[in-house]
C-alpha cells in the first residue's frame, strides 16, 4: 500500500472520529509511520499542524449542527471536545467570528473548511540532489525566537533574520563557520523555537542560546539558487515528493538550514537543508 493510500486512510480515520477522541498515535499506525513523521508530514503538505486541522473540521461541522438542529449549545460543546460551553463558544468565536447563538440566525456569514483530500500529481522531473550522511553530534549556539506553526512561519523567520542586528549576526557568524538557521521541532501547542547560529565547539557567550543536537543519519539536500525561494521550493518537494519514494522518515529531531558565504540573491547561491531521518 502506498504512502498516497495510507495518508487517505489516516484522513478517513480522522474525519470518522470528529466526534470522539482521535488518537495520534492510532493515526499514525494507520498511516504506517511514525507520530513525529505523520504530524510533520501533514503540517507541511496541508499548510497547518494536524491538531489544528481537527479542530478546524469540528468547528466547520458545529457550525453546520447549529444552523440546521435544535441541538442544546451544551450538548454540542461536548460532541466536538470541549469541556464547557465557554471554552466552545471562545474557540466559535475565534474561528466564525460570531457567537454559537448568534450563528443560528439566518444570514449570518459563517467559515467552512472542507475536509483535505490526497490526490496523485506527476512530479519528479527535476532532479533533487541530496545525500545521507552520518554525522556525530555537535552544537549550535545564537539567538532564537518561538513561533506559531499556524501563523506565518516562515514570515516570521524573514522577519526574526531581518531585526536581528548586524552585530549580533557577526558575532554568530564568528563562533563558526558560517551560519544555519535552526528548527527545533514541533511543540503540542503548534509552536516551534527557531535559530539563528553557528555550529561550533566553542563556548557560549552568556548572551547567546546553545542547542546540544545528537548523532544523527541525515538527508541533506543541496540548493543553489537565490534565497529564500530556491530553499522553499525544496523545503515544499522533499515532503510532497522525496519522502513518499525514499524509504526514510523523519526522526524527531530538529531540522538544519545551513547558509554559505556569499550573495545571497545571487543565481549560483548555494545553500543546503539537512533533515534527520531514520528508515522504516
Amino acid at each position: 500500500m502506498d504512502t498516497l493510500e495510507n495518508m487517505k486512510n489516516a484522513i478517513n480515520y480522522i474525519e470518522d472520529n470528529l466526534e470522539a477522541e482521535i488518537d495520534y498515535v492510532k493515526v499514525a499506525q494507520i498511516a504506517l509511520c511514525s507520530q513525529y513523521h505523520f504530524q510533520r508530514m501533514f503540517a507541511f503538505l496541508i499548510g497547518v499542524p494536524l491538531s489544528e486541522y481537527i479542530r478546524r473540521r469540528r468547528l466547520t461541522l458545529a457550525a453546520f449542527d447549529l444552523q440546521n438542529s435544535n441541538e442544546k449549545i451544551i450538548n454540542l460543546a461536548l460532541k466536538y471536545g470541549y469541556n464547557s460551553p465557554d471554552s466552545f463558544s471562545r474557540a466559535f468565536m475565534a474561528m466564525h467570528e460570531v457567537t454559537p447563538s448568534k450563528a443560528r440566525e439566518k444570514g449570518i456569514s459563517l467559515k467552512a473548511y472542507p475536509r483535505v483530500t490526497f490526490s496523485l500529481s506527476i512530479k519528479g522531473v527535476v532532479e533533487m540532489n541530496y545525500r545521507i550522511e552520518q554525522k556525530n553530534s555537535f552544537t549550535v549556539v545564537g539567538v532564537k525566537q518561538r513561533f506559531s506553526h499556524i501563523n506565518g512561519l516562515g514570515e516570521s523567520i524573514g522577519k526574526m533574520w531581518s531585526e536581528t542586528p548586524q552585530e549580533t549576526i557577526s558575532q554568530i557568524a564568528g563562533l563558526g563557520n558560517g551560519l544555519v538557521g535552526v528548527y527545533s521541532g514541533m511543540y503540542e501547542d503548534n509552536t516551534t523555537d527557531y535559530y539563528i547560529a553557528a555550529i561550533t565547539e566553542s563556548d557560549s557567550p552568556e548572551t547567546l542560546c546553545k542547542l546540544e543536537i545528537p548523532s544523527l543519519t541525515w538527508a541533506i539536500f543541496e540548493i543553489i539558487g537565490p534565497m529564500p525561494t530556491a530553499m522553499a521550493e525544496i523545503w515544499g518537494r522533499i515532503f510532497s515528493e522525496w519522502f513518499p519514494t525514499s524509504g526514510y522518515e523523519h526522526a524527531e529531531a530538529p531540522e538544519v538550514e545551513w547558509y554559505s558565504n556569499g550573495d545571497l540573491s545571487s543565481s549560483d547561491y548555494k545553500s543546503e537543508i539537512w533533515i534527520p531521518v531514520i528508515k522504516k
